[in-house]
């Protein structure tokens, strides 16, 4: 068993497995960086869609009260209390004998009333002017506002990202160095290796050469026990059987050798196909990440577009839906009778 190869093979293996693990961690980090984008876009949206209906709320609240719409004295529940009472006393000229309950009959005030009414619709048209361009101003403050954080979370994006990158650069460089240094002192190792067995080839040619071994004695391989007996390390003959099973030994180990071989092969052309699998699998992975990242970009960009529609749709109907105000004609035909 060649114990070396065993154990460069093992070392190998650790190597890979080291090497595997390393790119595990960094995709669950990026994994985990991503997340974390994620979350920051949708807490961002939930702020935006916080300060907008905040903002809404509180615009009806200070501008749009009940009591400062055009309508109101049309709904008002206290417009009987307001009203002329129908009867002033006993000699109200708008009492007719016909009347029986002196009902009252035309206004006797309606030109002060109509220029009142007038009045009023100006300074509410004057003061809704106002609102609406305090409201634009809102909106535009509003608007870069949120354009200002959305390029600040932009911004802190593209730094993270620029931080990833740095570090997976310097975990490459880390790994190409620890590789390095690995096959250099792999190739140092075998190089002494080969020094040394080279000496010993050496050393024990020049022992064969210098011995009795190669001498051609024949009484060197004889034994002190008898001459039936011969010393193993001098004996230089031997019969034909016992070349032929010695033969026979040296094309079982020939053959072990070639088995050792095939084996080491099948087991490297395991290990490519493995790593061929694990690489395919990364591939897949990252394609997989990349669709991801891109169906959340469209998905964002998707609801920024609604967004914008909303708001183009809002100024569509503050400029043309509710650009026809009523005149003083559309006023003027209520409360003109008793009924």
């Amino acid at each position: 068993v060649d114990k070396d190869a065993l154990d460069t093979q093992v070392k190998d293996r650790k190597i890979q497995e080291a090497a595997e693990k390393a790119r595990n961690e960094e995709l669950a980090n990026e994994m985990k960086q991503n997340d974390k984008i994620m979350c920051m876009l949708e807490e961002r949206q939930r702020n935006d869609i916080r300060n907008i209906n905040k903002a809404i709320s509180e615009f009806q609240k200070n501008f749009q009260k009940p009591e400062t719409r055009r309508e109101f004295d049309l709904s008002d529940p206290q417009a009987l209390k307001k009203d002329r009472p129908a009867r002033l006393s006993d000699n109200d000229p708008r009492c007719t004998v016909s009347g029986l309950q002196k009902f009252m009959g035309e206004d006797l005030n309606y030109d002060q009333r109509m220029k009142f009414q007038k009045e009023q619709l100006r300074e509410w048209s004057l003061q809704q002017q106002r609102d609406w361009k305090n409201a634009l101003a809102d909106q535009k403050f509003a608007d870069d506002l949120y354009d200002e954080n959305r390029i600040a979370l932009d911004r802190k994006a593209m730094e993270q990202q620029r931080k990833e990158e740095e570090n997976r650069r310097a975990v490459c460089a880390a790994t190409k160095d620890f590789n390095r240094s690995q096959a250099a002192e792999l190739a140092d190792r075998k190089k002494l290796e080969k020094l040394q067995k080279m000496k010993d080839d050496m050393d024990e040619i020049s022992s064969l050469l210098q011995g009795d071994l190669l001498s051609e004695n024949p009484e060197q391989a004889v034994s002190s026990f008898g001459r039936h007996r011969v010393i193993t390390d001098r004996w230089k003959g031997m019969s034909q059987e016992q070349l032929m099973a010695i033969r026979y030994f040296q094309q079982q180990q020939v053959l072990e050798k070639l088995r050792l071989k095939e084996e080491e092969r099948r087991r490297d052309a395991e290990w490519d196909r493995q790593s061929i699998q694990a690489a395919r699998a990364q591939l897949v992975l990252e394609r997989h990440q990349q669709r991801q990242n891109r169906e959340r970009r469209q998905a964002l960009d998707s609801i920024n577009a609604e967004l914008s529609q909303e708001q183009k749709s809002n100024v569509y109907l503050k400029e043309e839906a509710y650009s026809n105000f009523p005149t003083g004609q559309y006023y003027a035909q209520f409360n003109t009778t008793s009924r």
